[in-house]
Protein backbone atom coordinates (compact mmCIF):
# COMPACT_ATOMS: atom_id res chain seq x y z
CA UNK A 1 0.00 0.00 0.00
CA UNK A 2 1.16 3.32 -0.86
CA UNK A 3 2.16 5.70 2.49
CA UNK A 4 -0.13 8.36 3.04
CA UNK A 5 0.72 11.31 1.48
CA UNK A 6 1.88 15.17 3.45
CA UNK A 7 0.98 16.81 0.17
CA UNK A 8 -1.05 19.79 1.29
CA UNK A 9 -3.47 21.78 -1.07
CA UNK A 10 -0.90 24.09 -2.06
CA UNK A 11 1.11 21.19 -3.95
CA UNK A 12 3.70 21.23 -0.76
CA UNK A 13 4.94 17.93 0.20
CA UNK A 14 7.37 17.64 3.93
CA UNK A 15 10.20 15.50 4.09
CA UNK A 16 11.10 14.70 7.46
CA UNK A 17 13.98 12.91 6.24
CA UNK A 18 16.27 15.94 5.67
CA UNK A 19 14.15 18.77 6.21
CA UNK A 20 12.45 17.68 9.95
CA UNK A 21 9.23 18.60 7.83
CA UNK A 22 9.31 21.83 6.13
CA UNK A 23 7.89 22.25 2.53
CA UNK A 24 9.45 21.34 -0.60
CA UNK A 25 7.66 22.08 -3.58
CA UNK A 26 5.99 19.27 -5.66
CA UNK A 27 7.67 18.52 -8.88
CA UNK A 28 5.58 16.50 -11.98
CA UNK A 29 8.89 14.69 -13.11
CA UNK A 30 9.16 11.74 -10.99
CA UNK A 31 12.04 10.33 -12.62
CA UNK A 32 14.71 13.98 -13.00
CA UNK A 33 17.37 14.16 -10.98
CA UNK A 34 19.67 17.20 -10.57
CA UNK A 35 20.83 19.24 -7.73
CA UNK A 36 20.00 23.01 -7.39
CA UNK A 37 21.83 25.75 -5.61
CA UNK A 38 19.67 27.34 -2.74
CA UNK A 39 20.68 30.30 -1.48
CA UNK A 40 22.00 30.35 2.32
CA UNK A 41 20.32 26.97 2.79
CA UNK A 42 22.70 24.97 1.46
CA UNK A 43 22.00 22.23 -1.83
CA UNK A 44 18.41 20.33 -2.45
CA UNK A 45 18.20 17.20 -4.82
CA UNK A 46 15.63 17.06 -6.81
CA UNK A 47 14.89 12.77 -6.84
CA UNK A 48 11.83 10.40 -7.75
CA UNK A 49 8.59 12.79 -7.07
CA UNK A 50 9.94 15.30 -4.97
CA UNK A 51 12.72 18.33 -3.94
CA UNK A 52 14.68 17.05 -0.85
CA UNK A 53 17.10 19.21 0.27
CA UNK A 54 19.77 19.38 3.20
CA UNK A 55 21.71 21.54 5.56
CA UNK A 56 24.63 19.78 5.22
CA UNK A 57 26.16 21.41 2.27
CA UNK A 58 27.69 19.10 -1.09
CA UNK A 59 30.97 19.58 -0.83
CA UNK A 60 32.34 16.44 -1.52
CA UNK A 61 34.02 15.50 -4.86
CA UNK A 62 34.81 12.34 -6.10
CA UNK A 63 38.16 11.67 -4.99
CA UNK A 64 36.87 12.82 -1.31
CA UNK A 65 34.76 10.24 -1.57
CA UNK A 66 36.94 7.58 -2.78
CA UNK A 67 39.59 8.59 -0.37
CA UNK A 68 36.82 8.16 3.03
CA UNK A 69 35.80 5.14 1.92
CA UNK A 70 39.62 3.44 0.99
CA UNK A 71 40.76 5.12 4.61
CA UNK A 72 38.13 4.05 6.54
CA UNK A 73 38.41 0.71 5.22
CA UNK A 74 42.02 0.34 5.27
CA UNK A 75 43.27 0.90 8.87
CA UNK A 76 43.73 -0.99 11.69
CA UNK A 77 42.31 -4.26 10.65
CA UNK A 78 45.25 -3.88 8.16
CA UNK A 79 47.99 -2.46 9.76
CA UNK A 80 47.73 -4.30 12.94
CA UNK A 81 44.69 -7.14 13.09
CA UNK A 82 46.27 -8.97 10.23
CA UNK A 83 49.25 -9.46 12.54
CA UNK A 84 47.15 -11.13 15.07
CA UNK A 85 44.56 -12.90 12.83
CA UNK A 86 47.51 -14.53 10.98
CA UNK A 87 48.36 -16.13 13.74
CA UNK A 88 45.14 -18.38 13.54
CA UNK A 89 45.40 -19.35 9.84
CA UNK A 90 49.11 -18.65 8.84
CA UNK A 91 49.21 -17.65 4.66
CA UNK A 92 45.49 -19.23 4.62
CA UNK A 93 44.37 -15.62 5.99
CA UNK A 94 44.55 -14.56 2.54
CA UNK A 95 41.72 -16.91 1.40
CA UNK A 96 39.89 -15.34 4.46
CA UNK A 97 40.60 -12.15 2.81
CA UNK A 98 39.82 -13.23 -0.61
CA UNK A 99 36.50 -14.80 0.38
CA UNK A 100 35.50 -11.69 2.43
CA UNK A 101 36.19 -9.42 -0.66
CA UNK A 102 34.02 -11.35 -2.15
CA UNK A 103 30.97 -10.96 0.03
CA UNK A 104 32.18 -7.07 0.53
CA UNK A 105 31.92 -7.07 -3.79
CA UNK A 106 28.17 -7.68 -2.98
CA UNK A 107 27.38 -5.47 -0.43
CA UNK A 108 28.92 -2.49 -2.41
CA UNK A 109 26.82 -3.20 -5.14
CA UNK A 110 23.77 -3.20 -3.44
CA UNK A 111 24.03 -0.33 -1.60
CA UNK A 112 25.44 1.45 -5.03
CA UNK A 113 22.25 0.40 -6.31
CA UNK A 114 20.36 1.87 -3.68
CA UNK A 115 22.87 5.04 -3.16
CA UNK A 116 21.39 5.93 -7.41
CA UNK A 117 17.92 5.46 -6.64
CA UNK A 118 18.24 7.81 -3.29
CA UNK A 119 21.49 9.74 -2.78
CA UNK A 120 21.17 11.10 0.71
CA UNK A 121 22.66 11.29 4.13
CA UNK A 122 22.13 8.55 6.47
CA UNK A 123 21.41 5.96 3.62
CA UNK A 124 21.27 3.13 5.50
CA UNK A 125 18.73 4.61 8.09
CA UNK A 126 16.64 5.92 5.15
CA UNK A 127 16.65 2.64 2.76
CA UNK A 128 15.98 0.01 6.18
CA UNK A 129 12.80 2.34 7.22
CA UNK A 130 11.66 2.35 4.18
CA UNK A 131 12.54 -1.33 2.62
CA UNK A 132 12.66 -3.38 5.63
CA UNK A 133 10.80 -1.62 8.65
CA UNK A 134 11.02 1.93 10.90
CA UNK A 135 11.91 -0.74 13.39
CA UNK A 136 15.02 -1.57 11.10
CA UNK A 137 15.81 2.09 10.12
CA UNK A 138 15.71 2.74 13.63
CA UNK A 139 18.07 0.02 14.89
CA UNK A 140 20.54 0.30 12.10
CA UNK A 141 21.10 3.93 12.62
CA UNK A 142 21.98 3.93 16.61
CA UNK A 143 24.28 0.08 15.18
CA UNK A 144 25.56 2.11 12.93
CA UNK A 145 26.77 5.02 15.72
CA UNK A 146 27.92 3.10 17.91
CA UNK A 147 29.94 0.52 15.63
CA UNK A 148 32.22 3.14 14.74
CA UNK A 149 31.94 5.15 18.15
CA UNK A 150 33.91 1.56 19.37
CA UNK A 151 35.28 1.30 16.22
CA UNK A 152 37.15 4.92 17.12
CA UNK A 153 38.55 3.13 20.55
CA UNK A 154 39.95 0.28 18.55
CA UNK A 155 41.82 2.82 16.41
CA UNK A 156 42.81 5.13 18.98
CA UNK A 157 43.82 1.64 20.71
CA UNK A 158 46.25 1.20 17.78
CA UNK A 159 47.43 4.78 17.73
CA UNK A 160 48.54 3.82 21.27
CA UNK A 161 50.20 0.82 20.40
CA UNK A 162 52.02 2.26 17.40
CA UNK A 163 53.60 4.69 19.46
CA UNK A 164 54.33 2.39 22.19
CA UNK A 165 57.30 1.46 19.93
CA UNK A 166 59.18 4.35 20.40
CA UNK A 167 58.03 5.02 23.77
CA UNK A 168 57.74 1.53 25.27
CA UNK A 169 57.00 3.08 28.85
CA UNK A 170 54.97 6.39 27.79
CA UNK A 171 51.00 5.51 29.27
CA UNK A 172 49.10 4.20 26.60
CA UNK A 173 46.09 5.87 27.51
CA UNK A 174 47.53 9.50 27.32
CA UNK A 175 48.54 8.77 23.50
CA UNK A 176 44.88 7.91 23.08
CA UNK A 177 43.60 10.59 24.21
CA UNK A 178 45.69 13.05 22.92
CA UNK A 179 44.93 11.41 19.29
CA UNK A 180 41.21 12.17 20.29
CA UNK A 181 41.80 15.89 21.20
CA UNK A 182 43.25 16.31 17.43
CA UNK A 183 40.78 14.59 15.78
CA UNK A 184 37.70 16.24 17.34
CA UNK A 185 39.39 19.71 16.10
CA UNK A 186 39.39 18.41 12.35
CA UNK A 187 36.26 16.96 12.61
CA UNK A 188 35.40 20.58 13.66
CA UNK A 189 36.24 21.99 10.65
CA UNK A 190 34.33 22.65 7.47
CA UNK A 191 33.44 19.16 5.40
CA UNK A 192 35.80 20.39 2.42
CA UNK A 193 38.47 20.94 4.70
CA UNK A 194 37.64 17.71 6.41
CA UNK A 195 37.08 15.71 2.99
CA UNK A 196 40.72 17.49 1.60
CA UNK A 197 42.48 16.54 4.77
CA UNK A 198 41.00 13.04 4.91
CA UNK A 199 41.79 12.80 1.17
CA UNK A 200 45.78 12.97 1.90
CA UNK A 201 45.29 10.96 4.82
CA UNK A 202 44.14 8.12 2.69
CA UNK A 203 46.72 8.81 0.24
CA UNK A 204 49.69 8.35 2.47
CA UNK A 205 48.69 5.46 3.44
CA UNK A 206 47.66 3.84 -0.08
CA UNK A 207 51.21 4.99 -0.99
CA UNK A 208 53.03 3.17 1.16
CA UNK A 209 51.08 -0.18 0.88
CA UNK A 210 51.44 0.83 -3.15
CA UNK A 211 55.60 0.67 -2.10
CA UNK A 212 55.28 -2.57 0.27
CA UNK A 213 54.10 -4.42 -3.14
CA UNK A 214 56.51 -3.15 -5.70
CA UNK A 215 59.12 -3.01 -3.29
CA UNK A 216 58.57 -6.20 -1.92
CA UNK A 217 58.19 -7.74 -5.35
CA UNK A 218 61.83 -6.64 -6.40
CA UNK A 219 63.55 -8.42 -3.10
CA UNK A 220 61.50 -11.43 -4.07
CA UNK A 221 61.94 -11.42 -7.50
CA UNK A 222 65.44 -9.71 -7.43
CA UNK A 223 66.89 -11.51 -3.96
CA UNK A 224 68.09 -8.05 -3.16
CA UNK A 225 68.32 -6.48 -0.04
CA UNK A 226 68.66 -8.32 3.68
CA UNK A 227 65.78 -10.55 3.06
CA UNK A 228 66.72 -11.20 -0.40
CA UNK A 229 68.61 -14.83 0.45
CA UNK A 230 65.27 -15.94 2.43
CA UNK A 231 62.28 -14.18 0.54
CA UNK A 232 59.95 -16.06 -2.04
CA UNK A 233 56.58 -17.36 -2.55
CA UNK A 234 57.55 -20.69 -1.23
CA UNK A 235 57.34 -19.11 2.06
CA UNK A 236 53.49 -19.33 1.92
CA UNK A 237 53.18 -22.83 1.05
CA UNK A 238 56.44 -23.47 3.50
CA UNK A 239 56.29 -23.77 7.41
CA UNK A 240 53.03 -25.99 8.05
CA UNK A 241 51.50 -25.30 4.55
CA UNK A 242 49.40 -22.73 3.23
CA UNK A 243 46.82 -23.91 5.57
CA UNK A 244 48.87 -24.82 8.72
CA UNK A 245 45.67 -24.75 11.10
CA UNK A 246 43.22 -26.26 8.41
CA UNK A 247 39.98 -24.46 7.47
CA UNK A 248 39.14 -23.56 10.92
CA UNK A 249 42.12 -21.48 11.46
CA UNK A 250 40.40 -19.60 8.25
CA UNK A 251 37.04 -19.10 9.63
CA UNK A 252 38.67 -18.13 12.85
CA UNK A 253 40.44 -15.40 11.16
CA UNK A 254 36.72 -14.05 9.79
CA UNK A 255 36.49 -12.03 12.77
CA UNK A 256 39.30 -9.60 11.92
CA UNK A 257 38.93 -9.84 8.37
CA UNK A 258 35.35 -8.98 7.89
CA UNK A 259 36.66 -6.01 10.70
CA UNK A 260 38.88 -5.05 8.51
CA UNK A 261 36.64 -4.19 5.91
CA UNK A 262 34.43 -2.50 7.90
CA UNK A 263 34.31 1.48 6.11
CA UNK A 264 33.89 0.51 2.72
CA UNK A 265 29.84 1.23 3.40
CA UNK A 266 31.00 4.68 4.23
CA UNK A 267 30.33 6.06 0.47
CA UNK A 268 26.70 5.54 1.63
CA UNK A 269 27.43 8.59 4.93
CA UNK A 270 29.04 10.65 2.36
CA UNK A 271 26.28 10.54 -0.59
CA UNK A 272 24.28 13.50 0.64
CA UNK A 273 26.99 15.34 1.20
CA UNK A 274 28.79 14.38 -2.89
CA UNK A 275 28.71 16.64 -5.84
CA UNK A 276 26.58 15.05 -8.80
CA UNK A 277 25.92 11.71 -6.70
CA UNK A 278 24.47 10.35 -9.66
CA UNK A 279 27.69 10.18 -11.56
CA UNK A 280 30.07 10.46 -8.46
CA UNK A 281 28.70 7.25 -6.38
CA UNK A 282 28.77 4.28 -8.80
CA UNK A 283 32.10 4.96 -10.34
CA UNK A 284 33.11 5.85 -6.80
CA UNK A 285 31.62 2.36 -5.48
CA UNK A 286 33.31 0.17 -8.28
CA UNK A 287 36.49 2.13 -7.65
CA UNK A 288 36.06 0.96 -4.13
CA UNK A 289 36.05 -2.73 -4.41
CA UNK A 290 38.84 -3.06 -6.66
CA UNK A 291 41.32 -1.11 -5.27
CA UNK A 292 40.61 -2.85 -1.56
CA UNK A 293 41.22 -6.36 -2.58
CA UNK A 294 44.37 -5.50 -3.84
CA UNK A 295 45.80 -3.75 -1.59
CA UNK A 296 44.61 -6.25 1.04
CA UNK A 297 45.29 -9.21 -0.88
CA UNK A 298 48.46 -7.71 -2.44
CA UNK A 299 49.96 -6.74 1.02
CA UNK A 300 49.12 -9.87 2.88
CA UNK A 301 50.98 -11.95 -0.28
CA UNK A 302 54.07 -9.70 -0.11
CA UNK A 303 54.48 -9.41 3.44
CA UNK A 304 54.35 -13.43 4.14
CA UNK A 305 56.51 -14.02 1.00
CA UNK A 306 59.26 -11.81 2.40
CA UNK A 307 58.80 -12.90 6.02
CA UNK A 308 57.46 -16.28 7.11
CA UNK A 309 53.85 -16.50 8.91
CA UNK A 310 55.41 -17.33 12.20
CA UNK A 311 57.73 -14.99 12.67
CA UNK A 312 55.41 -11.84 12.36
CA UNK A 313 54.67 -10.57 15.83
CA UNK A 314 50.94 -10.37 17.12
CA UNK A 315 51.74 -6.86 18.71
CA UNK A 316 53.43 -4.99 16.15
CA UNK A 317 52.15 -4.02 12.66
CA UNK A 318 53.53 -6.65 9.97
CA UNK A 319 54.46 -3.55 7.86
CA UNK A 320 56.66 -1.83 10.70
CA UNK A 321 58.49 -5.87 11.11
CA UNK A 322 59.07 -6.31 6.88
CA UNK A 323 60.54 -2.30 6.67
CA UNK A 324 63.05 -3.12 9.63
CA UNK A 325 64.15 -6.22 8.11
CA UNK A 326 64.43 -5.37 4.56
CA UNK A 327 67.34 -3.04 6.42
CA UNK A 328 66.62 0.47 4.98
CA UNK A 329 68.04 2.98 7.39
CA UNK A 330 65.19 4.33 9.32
CA UNK A 331 62.33 2.73 7.17
CA UNK A 332 60.92 1.13 10.20
CA UNK A 333 60.63 4.34 12.32
CA UNK A 334 58.91 5.96 8.97
CA UNK A 335 56.70 3.25 7.89
CA UNK A 336 55.36 3.42 11.81
CA UNK A 337 54.33 7.06 11.54
CA UNK A 338 52.68 6.11 8.26
CA UNK A 339 50.47 3.44 10.25
CA UNK A 340 49.51 6.36 12.60
CA UNK A 341 48.65 8.22 10.65
CA UNK A 342 46.52 5.18 9.36
CA UNK A 343 44.74 4.77 12.26
CA UNK A 344 43.94 8.72 12.73
CA UNK A 345 42.25 8.70 9.51
CA UNK A 346 40.29 5.66 10.17
CA UNK A 347 39.27 7.14 13.25
CA UNK A 348 38.98 10.51 11.68
CA UNK A 349 36.23 9.32 9.00
CA UNK A 350 34.55 7.54 12.15
CA UNK A 351 33.69 10.57 13.39
CA UNK A 352 32.88 11.94 10.30
CA UNK A 353 30.04 9.10 10.06
CA UNK A 354 29.14 9.03 13.56
CA UNK A 355 28.07 13.02 13.23
CA UNK A 356 26.25 12.47 10.34
CA UNK A 357 24.06 9.13 11.53
CA UNK A 358 23.00 11.38 14.55
CA UNK A 359 22.25 14.16 12.64
CA UNK A 360 20.36 11.75 10.24
CA UNK A 361 18.47 10.48 13.23
CA UNK A 362 17.59 13.92 15.11
CA UNK A 363 16.28 14.69 11.82
CA UNK A 364 13.67 12.06 11.94
CA UNK A 365 13.13 12.25 15.81
CA UNK A 366 14.68 9.11 16.44
CA UNK A 367 17.13 10.96 18.60
CA UNK A 368 16.96 14.00 20.82
CA UNK A 369 16.58 17.10 18.53
CA UNK A 370 19.49 19.38 19.82
CA UNK A 371 21.92 16.57 18.10
CA UNK A 372 20.37 17.76 14.92
CA UNK A 373 21.57 21.20 15.16
CA UNK A 374 23.96 23.06 12.10
CA UNK A 375 26.70 24.84 12.92
CA UNK A 376 27.63 28.14 10.98
CA UNK A 377 30.29 26.08 8.86
CA UNK A 378 27.12 23.69 7.75
CA UNK A 379 28.45 20.82 10.61
CA UNK A 380 26.50 18.59 12.65
CA UNK A 381 28.56 19.70 15.69
CA UNK A 382 26.22 18.72 18.21
CA UNK A 383 26.62 15.03 16.74
CA UNK A 384 30.34 15.01 16.21
CA UNK A 385 30.73 16.38 20.13
CA UNK A 386 28.73 13.71 21.73
CA UNK A 387 30.38 10.61 19.68
CA UNK A 388 33.93 12.28 20.27
CA UNK A 389 32.29 12.17 24.33
CA UNK A 390 31.77 8.57 24.11
CA UNK A 391 35.04 7.45 22.40
CA UNK A 392 36.42 8.87 25.67
CA UNK A 393 35.49 5.23 27.36
CA UNK A 394 38.44 3.85 24.88
CA UNK A 395 40.78 6.35 26.79
CA UNK A 396 39.31 4.31 30.53
CA UNK A 397 39.87 0.89 28.95
CA UNK A 398 43.20 1.74 27.38
CA UNK A 399 44.04 2.65 31.07
CA UNK A 400 42.45 -0.44 32.75
CA UNK A 401 42.89 -2.97 30.11
CA UNK A 402 45.23 -2.33 27.37
CA UNK A 403 46.28 -5.70 26.30
CA UNK A 404 42.74 -6.86 25.85
CA UNK A 405 40.75 -3.63 25.06
CA UNK A 406 41.74 -3.99 20.97
CA UNK A 407 40.37 -7.55 20.74
CA UNK A 408 37.30 -6.43 22.99
CA UNK A 409 36.51 -3.37 21.02
CA UNK A 410 36.87 -4.97 17.49
CA UNK A 411 34.56 -7.93 17.91
CA UNK A 412 32.16 -5.56 19.72
CA UNK A 413 32.40 -2.88 16.90
CA UNK A 414 31.61 -5.99 13.83
CA UNK A 415 28.11 -7.12 15.13
CA UNK A 416 27.17 -3.48 14.32
CA UNK A 417 28.70 -3.53 11.28
CA UNK A 418 27.29 -7.33 10.43
CA UNK A 419 23.84 -6.08 11.32
CA UNK A 420 24.59 -3.60 9.02
CA UNK A 421 25.48 -5.03 6.13
CA UNK A 422 22.66 -7.54 6.53
CA UNK A 423 20.20 -4.93 6.44
CA UNK A 424 21.73 -3.43 3.28
CA UNK A 425 21.08 -6.67 1.44
CA UNK A 426 17.40 -7.02 2.93
CA UNK A 427 16.75 -3.39 1.55
CA UNK A 428 17.52 -3.92 -1.55
CA UNK A 429 16.08 -7.31 -1.79
CA UNK A 430 13.33 -5.04 -0.81
CA UNK A 431 13.75 -2.39 -3.51
CA UNK A 432 14.02 -5.21 -6.08
CA UNK A 433 10.71 -6.16 -5.09
CA UNK A 434 9.49 -2.86 -4.92
CA UNK A 435 11.13 -2.08 -8.77
CA UNK A 436 9.46 -5.33 -10.08
CA UNK A 437 5.83 -4.14 -8.54
CA UNK A 438 6.42 -0.78 -10.02
CA UNK A 439 5.78 1.45 -7.17
CA UNK A 440 9.95 2.30 -7.18
CA UNK A 441 11.92 3.24 -10.22
CA UNK A 442 14.88 1.03 -11.46
CA UNK A 443 18.39 2.61 -12.05
CA UNK A 444 21.03 1.47 -14.42
CA UNK A 445 23.49 0.33 -11.81
CA UNK A 446 22.56 -3.05 -10.36
CA UNK A 447 23.96 -5.56 -8.29
CA UNK A 448 24.60 -9.18 -10.13
CA UNK A 449 22.91 -12.46 -8.77
CA UNK A 450 19.63 -10.93 -6.86
CA UNK A 451 18.08 -12.47 -5.21
CA UNK A 452 20.26 -15.52 -4.15
CA UNK A 453 23.53 -13.52 -3.44
CA UNK A 454 21.18 -11.45 -0.83
CA UNK A 455 20.55 -14.69 1.15
CA UNK A 456 24.10 -15.89 0.78
CA UNK A 457 25.58 -12.95 1.95
CA UNK A 458 23.29 -12.88 4.46
CA UNK A 459 24.04 -16.23 5.83
CA UNK A 460 27.59 -15.78 5.64
CA UNK A 461 27.32 -12.72 7.76
CA UNK A 462 25.28 -15.03 10.83
CA UNK A 463 28.27 -17.66 10.78
CA UNK A 464 30.73 -14.94 11.36
CA UNK A 465 28.28 -13.63 14.01
CA UNK A 466 28.71 -17.05 15.13
CA UNK A 467 31.94 -17.65 15.23
CA UNK A 468 32.71 -15.05 17.72
CA UNK A 469 31.60 -17.46 19.91
CA UNK A 470 34.61 -19.91 19.45
CA UNK A 471 37.39 -17.56 21.11
CA UNK A 472 36.80 -16.76 24.83
CA UNK A 473 38.45 -13.02 23.59
CA UNK A 474 35.95 -12.25 20.75
CA UNK A 475 32.43 -14.12 22.69
CA UNK A 476 32.83 -10.68 24.59
CA UNK A 477 30.94 -9.35 21.67
CA UNK A 478 27.96 -11.72 21.96
CA UNK A 479 27.73 -10.61 25.22
CA UNK A 480 27.01 -7.19 24.37
CA UNK A 481 24.83 -7.50 21.67
CA UNK A 482 21.86 -8.84 23.10
CA UNK A 483 21.53 -6.37 25.82
CA UNK A 484 22.39 -3.63 23.16
CA UNK A 485 19.95 -5.03 20.79
CA UNK A 486 17.26 -5.51 23.30
CA UNK A 487 17.91 -1.36 24.84
CA UNK A 488 17.30 -0.50 21.35
CA UNK A 489 13.94 -2.23 21.11
CA UNK A 490 12.50 -0.80 25.03
CA UNK A 491 13.86 2.54 23.92
CA UNK A 492 11.73 2.17 20.40
CA UNK A 493 8.88 1.14 22.14
CA UNK A 494 8.93 3.94 24.80
CA UNK A 495 9.79 6.81 22.33
CA UNK A 496 7.67 5.16 19.45
CA UNK A 497 9.83 7.42 16.89
CA UNK A 498 8.00 8.51 14.00
CA UNK A 499 8.60 6.22 10.82
CA UNK A 500 9.87 7.88 7.72
CA UNK A 501 7.77 6.24 5.25
CA UNK A 502 5.19 8.37 6.42
CA UNK A 503 6.45 10.85 4.24
CA UNK A 504 5.81 10.82 0.38
CA UNK A 505 9.25 10.69 -0.45
CA UNK A 506 8.58 7.55 -2.10
CA UNK A 507 6.34 4.91 -2.86
CA UNK A 508 8.52 2.24 -1.91
CA UNK A 509 6.88 1.59 1.75
CA UNK A 510 8.44 -1.40 3.34
CA UNK A 511 7.63 -4.74 1.37
CA UNK A 512 8.87 -7.06 3.83
CA UNK A 513 7.18 -8.87 6.40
Amino acid sequence: MRPASSTSTSGVVRDPILMGGEPVPQRANPIASREVSLPNDGIRFESDTNFRWTKLTRGLKRRHIELIAIGGAIGVGLFLGSAKAVQNAGPGLILGYAVGGLVIFFIMRALGELLLYRPVAGSFVTYADEFVGPFAGFVTGWSYWFTWVVTGMAELTAIGVYVSYWFPAFPQWITVFAALVVLFGANMLAVRVFGEMEFWFALIKVTMIIMLIVGGLVVILFGVGNLGATAGFSNLFSHGGFLPFGILGVLLTFQMVMFGFQGVELIGVTAGEAENPEVVLPSATNSIIYRILIFYIGALVVIMSLVPWNQLEPRMSPFVLVFDRIGIPGAADIVNLVVITAAMSSCNSGLYSTGRMLHALSEVGQAPSALGAINRRHLPAAAITASAALMLVGVLLNYLVPDQVFIWVTSIALIGTLWTWGIIMLAHRGYKKAVHEGRVRAVSYTMPGAPLANWLVVGFLIVVAALLSIEPATRVALYVAPIWFALLGVVYVRLKPRPRQNADFAVGQSPLP
